[in-house]
């Protein structure tokens, strides 16, 4: 099976990326699809295949595509770019790469997605049932693109599509940890996040990826144990935020029970203590 990976120099992209390379079985090839071959050249040296060019370039794409089995669309804007080019690069180049996926043949789709398209919270864990209510305090132009995506790749015919929702990635250097004091420093200091390690990304996108029986299914990829803002400080080391009432307690909290029980998901990091005491933040 040909695997292609899209944003595979990205932070989660390369994670997956390279477990993927790492547990290839017989008969498994990868291949990316990058702008800068330079920032491939590891996955390249770990016997990875290197495109080179942009998703919404269609000679690259066809390149790309030829051939492939599978793709894995991690490929994503959301930080300090204007709200047209994360629309254009999270909505409107993943749907092109479905459709294009599925007139080049390819049987298998994974979307990278993220928990914050549930929006506003329901008052409990949220579901993939559950529908897409827009509001909170991270409703912005990334979760709606990719609740959009999400709609758009499952409603095409003829192309497996399988999707998983990511909650927040941190860990292996991803600076995202650190950078998440922007925005909970004006949070109540009881305000939960839920997390996940960039390894257990990797792993639950690699079951989505292999899964029979999955397409059309969404899976929501979290850890154990959602931590309070608090925590996340004491942890970084910074001012703890203020105190306060949390307008919304349930807020980006997901089950895993789904993944968990369908596809056999066990975190190898439960919790970011877990994940600091084994030194892979």
């Amino acid at each position: 099976m040909l695997t292609l990976i899209t944003g595979a120099t990205g932070q989660v992209g390369r994670a997956f990326a390279g477990r993927l390379l790492a547990a290839a079985r017989p008969g498994e090839r990868v291949r990316v699809i990058v702008r800068d071959e330079a920032r491939a050249a590891s996955l390249a040296a770990g016997g990875a295949e290197v495109v080179v060019g942009d998703l919404r370039d269609t000679d690259a794409l066809g390149k790309a595509l030829d051939g492939v089995d599978a793709v894995v669309n991690i490929a994503a804007s959301f930080r300090g770019v204007p709200d047209e080019e994360i629309r254009a690069v999270n909505r409107d180049a993943a749907l092109e790469l479905g459709r294009a996926a599925r007139s080049f043949g390819v049987h298998r789709f994974v979307q990278a997605s993220t928990i914050l398209v549930y929006g506003a919270g329901r008052g409990r864990p949220l579901v993939e049932d559950d529908p897409t209510v827009p509001g909170g305090p991270l409703w912005t132009a990334y979760p709606r693109s990719k609740a959009e995506a999400e709609r758009g790749l499952l409603a095409l015919d003829g192309l497996d599509v399988r999707v998983g929702r990511l909650a927040f990635v941190y860990g292996e250097g991803d600076p995202h940890l650190p950078g998440i004091t922007r925005w909970t420093a004006s949070q109540p200091a009881t305000k939960r996040h839920q997390l996940v390690h960039v390894a257990d990304a990797a792993q639950g996108l690699t079951r989505l990826l292999r899964a029979p029986g999955a397409g059309g299914r969404v899976y929501n990829i979290a850890d154990d144990a959602p931590v309070t803002v608090l925590e996340i400080h004491q942890l970084l080391g910074v001012e703890p935020p203020a105190d306060g009432p949390d307008p919304d307690p349930w807020y980006a909290l997901a089950s895993t029970d789904r993944i968990r029980r369908e596809l056999g998901y066990r975190p190898l990091f439960p919790t970011l203590w877990s994940a600091r005491d084994a030194g892979v933040l």
